[in-house]
């Protein structure tokens, strides 16, 4: 069945389930308050720049496993290409590297080529999830030119003592373990959140892709996705010293373990190692609030993500040895190499402050400094990078219904100088309806690891993989609309887009022979990849939503076409070459509907079907990814106040792509699995005072 009639069947299914429902209320969705568009608050419906909310609601029927499962599953914009390093995140047509994530207003740090690993992220400590899609570096800088994903934390606002505790297990040794812990006393609070996840893999095929090997292999012994475990323990203390002044320090420790299993047949990746991540943060800042409409927000962060093999069985190879090199240097298990260890200091200032006339004015400066160590990846072993930024925000609502916003940032790299991007929304509302209208530039500094990475990976063969110190800074213009019109409970949303995006930079294979002849000489590698800036790139598409909201019954779904163009110039044929982004999708779609009911004080029922469909994955080599459709049944029990069940079968029908290793998979599924998860979730205390909460919620850029 092909995907448009697959989604047709679906809709109208929850439009019959929506005409059936009796007892509805108005959609409260709406009156959620938003800040990523903007950087200030704004109700959901008044906000001048288009964003879409994932809410605690849908987060806690929806029950995800973690953030990559949340993101698929609710909205049609996003594909993950799950391996070992990352999530591989695409946002409507570009990759990890061109959209920034932040958690609470601040940038989540990861590889500094743009693959963060999002199990940074504790699914059970999300509040909502804010997206603003296309271009917004005016306001964010470097990264946000795809869009900004922002994931707002819980605040535990209760008096005296919280404690909870999640446990979720399912197929192939699920685990995913949530604790926290929430102390508030007067002008002190803390909580400290630990979480755990470990999975042990799956192999959805034993056969290594032909045309990488020599050998026709069908008892491969690399799995799909491997034997992992990672943990992390945070802790952020609060001090409201005045009442409009309030002070923050928070932290974190965070630990990864790959676990690779070991080939056995000639001309299969031979893995005699385990890739092992320790990450850690450290945060201070403050906010003052000088009245009732103005704000300074001070914060500094320190971040950093290391990587290292962690050998499990003898292995000769490149390594240093008391700061020198040396060839064919023996490990052994037990010892640890380190690859990178990127390290992120990040200071922002930031005001905004209510102008006659209906303005609201936003102004800040940043300053960012990226280091970068690999002895075994960089000449040199190491590269920085500094990057300072001034920004000025203006917001107009004297026209009202129209509501402008114009916005400016100057930002000067140490590498590539200057440059001026600005962005400009309006919204004009017209009693239920809404009209959004966004141009806006992006920029973005090729990164350390772009510039400067020496990088050899044995995959059926070697490959060596090479920075570009002749890279040239990315810019892009963005170009988008939406139409959004509520009427009753039914909210419909169309908002079509185009994001041009020139020197886009992306990994080209190239002719061996212009790969330096002394890493040549080494390593005789098969095939070469080099960081390259393409002549200009295209994405553009239209992304359409619908939600019914009901007292009892919602539902609703997203379909997004995107289509991609990129130019190339093939510096060996001299000639310029049409050449695909790398895992784009023409057709996505997400549909769901839930059910809700309280029977009685003490429990609490909720079900939900969703539907998560995709259409083939286009790549330039390797091979393109199988189109998809994954469902999804979810209950969730509330019982009394202090337990919550949620148990479930993800992927119903059992899909599995079974496409052989070293080609690329439309998704990394190993079918029907089944899952559970207990809450218990103790409170000793009161809720905080009106006074303080307001206070609280302001400084905190949230509501009740």
């Amino acid at each position: 069945m092909k995907l448009g009639k697959q989604l047709a069947i679906g809709l109208s299914l929850l439009a019959i389930g929506a005409n059936a429902q009796t007892d509805i209320w108005r959609a409260d969705s709406l009156q959620e308050v938003v800040v990523t568009g903007t950087g200030t608050q704004h109700l959901l419906k008044d906000a001048p720049v288009q964003t879409e909310v994932i809410s605690r609601r849908q987060l806690q029927q929806y029950a995800g496993k973690s953030i990559e499962d949340i993101l698929s599953g609710l909205t049609a914009s996003f594909d993950f290409s799950e391996n070992d390093m990352s999530s591989r995140l695409q946002m409507n047509g570009l990759g990890n590297a061109y959209v920034l994530i932040l958690i609470d207003g601040r940038r989540l740090h990861g590889d500094n080529g743009g693959e963060n690993d999002l199990s940074l992220i504790d699914p059970h400590n999300i509040e909502k999830i804010e997206i603003v899609k296309g271009a917004s570096s005016a306001l964010y800088g470097s990264d946000a030119i795809a869009g900004v994903i922002n994931i707002i934390t819980r605040k535990h606002r209760e008096q005296g003592v919280m404690v909870e505790n999640t446990t979720r297990v399912g197929t192939y040794g699920d685990i995913r373990q949530h604790n926290g812990v929430a102390l508030n006393y007067g002008k002190l609070s803390s909580y400290t959140n630990f979480q755990l996840q470990h999975s042990d893999g799956w192999q959805n095929t034993a056969e290594e892709a032909i045309q990488q090997t020599e050998y026709h292999i069908t008892d491969s012994r690399n799995k799909t996705v491997n034997r992992h475990t990672n943990w992390q323990i945070a802790e952020r203390l609060t001090y409201q010293l005045t009442p409009a002044i309030e002070l923050y320090a928070d932290g974190s420790i965070y630990w990864k373990r790959i676990y690779r299993p070991c080939g056995h047949h000639p001309g299969v990746d031979v893995k005699t190692w385990d890739l092992q991540y320790n990450n850690a943060s450290a945060s201070v800042g403050g906010k003052w609030k000088l009245n009732k409409t103005d704000v300074i927000t001070l914060d500094a962060d320190w971040k950093k993500h290391a990587y290292n093999y962690a050998y499990t069985d003898t292995t000769l190879t490149d390594g240093y040895v008391n700061g020198r090199f040396t060839n064919y240097f023996p490990y052994f298990p037990g010892d640890k190499e380190l690859q990178s260890d990127q390290r992120l200091t990040n200071i922002s200032l930031k005001g905004i402050f209510a102008l006659p006339y209906e303005q609201q004015l936003s102004a800040g400066l940043e300053y960012r400094y990226d280091w970068l160590k690999a002895p075994m990846r960089v000449a040199g072993g190491k590269a920085t990078d500094n990057t300072e930024a001034l920004y000025v925000q203006d917001e107009w609502a004297l026209l009202d219904p129209l509501h402008i916003t114009g916005g400016l940032r100057l930002t000067r790299n140490e590498g590539f100088g200057t440059r001026l991007t600005p962005k400009l929304s309006a919204m004009l509302k017209l009693g239920d309806l809404r009209l959004r209208a966004t141009w806006s530039q992006g920029y973005k500094t090729p990164t350390p690891k772009e510039l400067h990475y020496q990088y050899i990976k044995n995959m059926n063969g070697v490959y060596l993989y090479l920075g570009n110190e002749d890279l040239k800074a990315q810019t892009s213009n963005y170009f988008g609309a939406s139409v959004e019109y509520t009427i009753g409970h039914l909210t419909l949303t169309l908002a079509p887009y185009i994001n041009k995006v020139d020197r886009m930079i992306t990994l080209v294979t190239i002719p061996t022979k212009q790969a330096p002849g002394e890493l040549i000489t080494k390593y005789d590698p098969i095939r070469v990849r080099q960081y390259q800036n393409m002549e200009d790139a295209k994405t553009y598409g239209v992304d359409f939503t619908v939600r019914y909201q009901g007292k009892h019954f919602t539902a609703g779904g997203s379909y997004s076409y995107l289509d991609t163009e990129a130019n190339q110039y093939d510096t060996e044929n001299d000639v310029m070459q049409k050449v695909t982004i790398d895992g784009m999708a023409h057709h996505k779609a997400n549909v769901y509907a839930t059910w809700n009911h309280q029977f009685s004080k003490k429990y609490q029922l909720g079900v939900g079907i969703y539907g998560r469909l995709s259409s083939k994955r286009y790549y330039q080599i390797d091979g393109d990814g199988k189109g998809y459709q994954l469902w999804r049944l979810s209950t969730n029990h509330q019982i009394g106040r202090l337990l919550k069940v949620d148990a479930g079968i993800d992927n119903i029908f059992d899909f599995v792509d079974r496409t052989p290793h070293g080609l690329h998979l439309g998704t990394t599924s190993p079918g029907r699995t089944i899952y559970a998860s207990l809450t218990l979730r103790f409170n000793q205390g009161k809720k905080l005072s009106n006074k303080f909460k307001s206070n609280f919620n302001y400084n905190n850029n949230e509501t009740d």
